[in-house]
């Protein structure tokens, strides 16, 4: 009798222990070694480690679990937990999120992050939690430039007739229309190999991006035009997210923020680091006059303040108070 009882005891035991293990999923869409992949791991370390175990976290790199549209949707439907997610593809449900992509709005990596950390990043990500989508932390992806296989950017005029791949980014495709170029939606999985048939002539990533995916390779020119921002917003499932306890929601929610540091620190190191690595690789770089980019680009502004009136105010205003900072 002690002994069934004992069986009895050890099974319930299992099985209660079986019942508190989660295994969650965080998708991406950048290479092993990029920033976003590395902060990724180090959310799934963290979450490990805190929880004793009780939550793991498996990183798909490189789309394995879905390109970035793809995990909105299943963030969404809650059958994926979380997402490193670029801005473009999430502004496809919260169109909030593309406002940090208004061109030329921030000078530099630090001025963006103080704004996203601030009043105008808890507005947009109370637009996501609407959707079923909580922005736990805002990462970055870096400040935009703009390559070609064909000949330096040194005015929007060089920009006409040149078909440029974009995200599938209302924002950027808007900013490419106004320099005079044909924008393609395209994404980012398919970038390479449209490059190197000449599906289309050029593209605009972050320096890391075009490194980490050798984009390099397939596009010789690279104007730093400094167009746009991006963040990373790294998102959860509400619909996964309600489901935890409390406590483990909190340990969840600091995880984010710190790796979301660690992914800051990366992209703050290797945006000028990896400018020299991209020379030895046999980048022809340009820098250009800003001037005519900004003033081809205000009626961008125009038709995002139409739509938008106080929250793009509230940006511009945001990313002005911070730059004087």
């Amino acid at each position: 009798m002690k002994v069934r009882n004992l069986v009895t005891a050890l099974v319930v035991s299992l099985c209660a222990s079986s019942a508190a293990a989660q295994q969650f999923q965080i998708s991406h869409s950048a290479a092993v070694g990029n920033p976003k992949d590395t902060a990724s791991l180090k959310f799934a370390e963290l979450v490990k480690e805190r929880t004793d175990g009780r939550i793991t976290v498996d990183v798909g790199t490189s789309s394995q679990f879905g390109d970035d549209a793809e995990s909105i949707t299943n963030i969404r439907l809650g059958t994926i937990a979380f997402s490193a997610n670029a801005q473009g593809a999430t502004s496809g449900a919260v169109p909030e999120i593309g406002l940090l992509g208004l061109p030329f709005l921030f000078q530099s990596l630090e001025q963006a992050e103080t704004v996203m950390d601030g009043p105008v990043g808890d507005k947009i990500a109370a637009a996501a939690e609407k959707q079923g989508i909580l922005v736990l932390a805002w990462w970055n992806n870096g400040i935009r430039e703009t390559s070609n296989s064909s000949k330096p950017i040194l005015a929007p005029g060089d920009l006409a007739g040149l078909k440029i791949r974009t995200p599938p980014d209302p924002m950027t495709i808007d900013i490419f229309e106004a320099l005079g170029a044909s924008p393609t939606p395209m994404a980012f999985s398919e970038l390479y190999i449209a490059l190197q048939q000449k599906v289309v002539d050029g593209q605009e990533n972050p320096l890391i991006n075009i490194y980490s995916s050798k984009l390099y390779e397939v596009q010789p020119y690279i104007s730093r035009t400094n167009h746009k921002f991006e963040s990373t917003p790294f998102l959860a499932s509400k619909i996964v997210f309600d489901s935890l306890s409390p406590e483990d929601q909190d340990i969840i929610r600091k995880a984010a923020v710190e790796a979301g540091e660690l992914n800051r620190k990366m992209v703050r190191e290797q945006s000028e680091e990896l400018y020299a690595k991209l020379k030895e690789a046999g980048v022809t770089f340009n820098d250009v006059d800003p001037a005519p980019f900004i003033s081809a680009t205000q009626p961008v502004y125009e038709k995002w303040r139409a739509q938008y009136p106080e929250l793009v105010d509230e940006l511009v205003a945001a990313a002005r108070q911070a730059a004087a900072q």
